[in-house]
């Protein structure tokens, strides 16, 4: 006697586990394939479900993963759009940015990112350690400052992100939008960054870190990033760009 005749062969909770899993891969690298820009609108639900062959009801729920991680934010009539949602308290922004200056932006910096890292190798999955690879990477391969530095800020949110604690994602985020509106060190006389940048290096070993689930070795990699991140900046602000 079949006592669960509505209970089809394979499809138990590891069979959907593995389903989902899948189906976030695909829209990942859909994402990372098209090379969408930042705040540019994915497709329209009924379409994106159709290019990673699955319902929209399953779409629905990797799109809801890929939001709680900070990498597309959605709005009610207007779409789904890659990166974080917008800081809606603007004004809030424009004041702090007023009355800080870059040695503070740095010291928040130094206080916060540390301990970001920290977090990261604890909670970082694997696919947030390919996405750190890869802006990495990306940042290596620039060439130009703009996008060099576009690579290196979605690299530092990628880590922020890992940390799973949306309270520190959101304050990441300001922090974040507080110093590329806070004019400091913005101009560059080079077109290029130098093959031997130092981030580079430091870039690496700071992710090799969080790979290795070294929590104290990626805080110091991170603390000794951004005190030369700091000296290279104060150095440029000081020299008036």
């Amino acid at each position: 006697m079949n006592l669960a005749p509505n209970i089809a062969i394979g499809r138990g909770p590891d069979a959907h586990d593995r389903e989902r899993d899948e189906v976030l891969a695909r829209l990942r690298r859909l994402i990372q394939s098209q090379g969408v820009a930042l705040n540019s609108r994915l497709p329209p639900e009924r379409r994106l479900a159709a290019e990673i062959r699955t319902t929209r009801a399953r779409l629905r729920k990797a799109l809801a993963v890929l939001e709680t991680e900070g990498l597309i934010w959605r709005h009610v009539g207007r779409g789904t759009f890659i990166g974080a949602r917008p800081v809606e308290n603007i004004s809030d922004i424009q004041y702090l940015s007023g009355r800080t200056s870059p040695g503070e932006v740095m010291e928040a910096r130094l206080s916060i990112e540390p301990e970001l890292a920290r977090m990261a190798a604890l909670n970082a999955t694997a696919a947030d350690i390919g996405e750190m690879r890869r802006c990495a990477g990306k940042s290596r391969a620039a060439r130009e400052w703009r996008v060099y530095e576009a690579w290196d800020n979605r690299l530092h949110r990628a880590i922020a992100v890992s940390t799973r604690n949306t309270l520190l994602i959101s304050l990441f985020d300001t922090l974040n939008t507080v110093r590329r509106a806070t004019v400091w060190g913005q101009m560059r006389t080079q077109k290029l960054p130098p093959a031997d940048h130092q981030s580079f290096a430091q870039h690496d070993a700071l992710i090799d870190a969080i790979a290795g689930r070294d929590a104290d070795g990626a805080a110091a990699c991170m603390r000794r990033h951004l005190r030369c991140v700091r000296d290279r900046v104060m150095a440029s602000y000081e020299r008036g760009g």
